[in-house]
């Protein structure tokens, strides 16, 4: 039986879409069949970080109205073992999806899939209730930055409503430099404020946007700082989960 892990962030412009693709990545690399669920309707952006924009004819929101099966809007990375797209809807008004809908297609992919990661809408709106209707699950992405660690906050307050109690934070695009300068927030500041445990920080890095631009998730170019340090975020996320399937393979 797979797990549902939703990701998620209180504010725009984090890198959350980039952190799941390459998330994804690194899974389906180490031998597990992964899904990618696109759930920012009318803003998706998870195809275009795959490179697979034009491999688009179904998508999430067909899958829920019953337009097409499952396997129909699933799109392949072959460039992965065993990794999978299912893109959000460029229209929002395209279907009438409830939570319960998105509880039933977890359901179902989870049956098939070792790990299915949603992509989120940022924000703490009808879309975030919708995205994480069936997540056992969430990994809440911000930035060294004050308005995003106090949406942070909030996003967190709100996953844990949803009845989501399985939570863990990721900080991204750390300059070390700067935090040293004291003039944006610490990792102790942040760790006194967001209550999930830490998964991680990722450095920021010219690479990673150039990559995404590109279609290309950075963990595919294997033994670089970025990689292993992506592989490590992971494992902290899932804790024991990683040791356990590798073990059943």
């Amino acid at each position: 039986m797979g797990k549902v892990i939703l990701i998620a962030s209180g504010k725009g412009g984090v890198g959350k879409t980039v952190f799941t693709a390459n998330a994804g990545a690194a899974l389906a690399m180490r031998g597990f069949k992964v899904a990618l669920i696109d759930m920012n309707m009318g803003l998706r952006n998870l195809d275009l970080c795959l490179g697979l924009e034009s491999k688009v004819v179904y998508d999430v929101a067909d899958v829920l109205s019953g337009v097409c099966r499952i396997k129909q809007a699933l799109i392949r990375d072959r460039r992965f073992p065993e990794l999978y797209l299912m893109s959000a809807a460029q229209n929002k008004e395209k279907a009438d999806m409830t939570p319960l809908h998105m509880k039933v297609l977890c359901s179902k992919l989870k049956k098939n899939f070792d790990y299915i990661l949603i992509d989120a809408p940022a924000g703490i709106d009808d879309g975030l209730v919708l995205a994480g209707a069936g997540a056992d699950m969430a990994v809440i992405i911000t930035v060294p930055e004050y308005a995003a660690i106090r949406d942070a906050d909030m996003l967190d307050r709100v996953l844990l409503n949803l009845g989501i109690q399985d939570r863990a934070y990721v900080i991204n695009k750390v300059k070390a430099n700067l935090i040293r300068t004291g003039l944006v927030p610490s990792l102790a500041e942040i760790a006194e404020i967001l209550r999930p445990r830490i998964a991680g920080i990722i450095q920021y890095d010219d690479n990673i946007h150039v990559a995404a631009n590109n279609g290309f998730p950075i963990v595919l170019k294997e033994d670089t700082y970025i990689q292993k340090n992506f592989v490590k975020i992971i494992d902290r996320i899932l804790e024991t989960d990683i040791d356990i399937l590798e073990e059943a393979k």
